[in-house]
């Protein structure tokens, strides 16, 4: 009775006031009829309370998100399925779902006729231009009578993620230069000719060919061991995303960091498609793209391969790292080669060794750099990296606050630079 009580609404209190205040006016003019008229208005705001007060709603709430993971501008689309399965007199829900303010205005509804074995669904959409990783909920209940004299909160905790990728553009396909650029698929490796030392073999076991034997690998180890006729392969490509706090300039979305993320972004999907199995570091050495996700939600990305999914869920919720020099400790991860590609900041001279060991580490290193000053203000532009970068051994490209992503990648593909330990020509 004391939670109804403390729900009274503005209506019910000023009919308690104005009850109370006509039976104090009729005890003093002694007018039993207005005493009788102000009882009756005191009693029905509280009499509603009493009534509320001991009704049980047992309200349940499923919220589904359809899909959980997004492009930023598209839409999502959010479900609300309520049951009530206590016995209730006929009544009003008031409901507010929370959601961030990127999302748009917290939607509400009014929805009545609440009883035994009620059921609705309610379903309103949301949308952010800015990427992230989103929380939608908790859901706000009030339950009111029928003439608007008590409201009940009630709130279900439970909230539902939503992941919001940055904008990407479809990029076309170039000449990526040292080293095939892959199929996709699998490709086996023959080993038909070579010496010992350029086959691959593994121990022997139970149920081998032993006409796959190789016995001088056999001889030197003491025990049998088999050829691998055929060993899979597939092309790999590190995308390095420069996410230093002194390497970007601007606010928001209309940062040069964003540009960074849309473009690491939208080379990440390319490769993809062109068959390579794509990894996303930081500046900090961090492998991103083996981040845990959104979980089981559904793929929702036009034209994206599932494999990206990991990646693009960590470029979602990329921030800026305070950190002075980039990291390369994730080059002792992988062997030499492979395509590695940078979306790049601003440099300086302390930068050189660590991009000098990316290409020593590298077939082809390839780098997109901005040119930060220019999204400081519309003529503060002084120039990119990129002859910078040239002459540390990458193909590089600048990229501006006004130019295209898929032209400069354009560009990219028809520079011809030496990198690495062989010369990658790109006409």
């Amino acid at each position: 009775m004391r939670e109804a009580l403390s729900g009274l609404t503005v209506r019910g209190r000023a009919f308690l006031a104005a009850g109370t205040t006509a039976v104090v006016c009729a005890v003093l003019l002694g007018q039993p009829a207005l005493t009788r008229v102000g009882v009756l208005v005191v009693a029905l705001p509280l009499a509603t309370a009493l009534v509320l007060g001991r009704s049980r709603y047992r309200l349940a709430l499923v919220r589904t998100v359809t899909p959980q993971l997004v492009v930023a501008g598209q839409p999502a689309r959010v479900n609300l399925a309520l049951t009530n399965e206590g016995r209730t007199p006929s009544g009003v829900l008031l409901l507010e779902d929370h959601v961030p303010y990127v999302l748009g205005t917290r939607p509400r509804f009014v929805l009545d006729g609440i009883g035994n074995g009620w059921r609705r669904q309610v379903t309103y959409q949301v949308r952010s231009d800015v990427r992230g990783r989103f929380e939608i909920g908790p859901m706000t209940v009030r339950v009111g009578d029928a003439f608007g004299l008590v409201e009940l909160g009630r709130a279900f905790r439970m909230t539902v993620p939503l992941v919001v990728t940055p904008r990407t553009v479809v990029l076309p396909p170039i000449n990526l230069g040292g080293g095939s650029t892959g199929s996709g698929d699998n490709r086996p490796r023959a080993f038909a000719m070579g010496s010992a030392e350029d086959v691959t073999v593994r121990d022997y076991r139970q149920g081998d060919d032993l006409r796959r034997v190789h016995w001088p690998s056999s001889a030197r180890t003491g025990e049998l061991m088999v050829r691998r006729e055929e060993q899979p392969w597939q092309s790999r490509a590190t995308i390095l995303l420069d996410n230093r706090l002194l390497s970007h300039r601007g606010q928001g979305i209309a940062s040069s960091l964003e540009a960074a993320v849309s473009a690491a972004a939208s080379v990440a999907l390319h490769l993809s498609h062109r068959g390579f199995q794509v990894r996303l570091v930081t500046a900090s050495g961090e492998d991103a793209s083996a981040a845990k996700g959104a979980g089981g939600g559904q793929w929702h990305l036009r034209d994206a391969d599932l494999s990206t999914r990991p990646l693009l869920e960590a470029l979602a919720v990329l921030e800026l790292d305070g950190r002075g020099r980039l990291d390369t400790s994730w080059l002792g991860e992988q062997a030499q080669g492979g395509l590695t590609v940078a979306v790049l900041g601003s440099l300086d001279q302390s930068d050189g060794p660590a991009l000098r060991r990316i290409v020593h580490h590298t077939s082809a290193a390839l780098a997109i750099a901005l040119d930060v000053d220019a999204w400081s203000g519309p003529h503060a532009g002084t120039g990119s990296a990129a002859p910078f970068l040239s002459r540390s051994g990458w193909r590089a490209v600048p990229l501006g606050p006004r130019d295209r992503l898929e032209t400069v990648w354009q560009d990219l593909g028809r520079t011809t630079r030496t990198v690495g330990r062989g010369s990658a020509v790109v006409s």
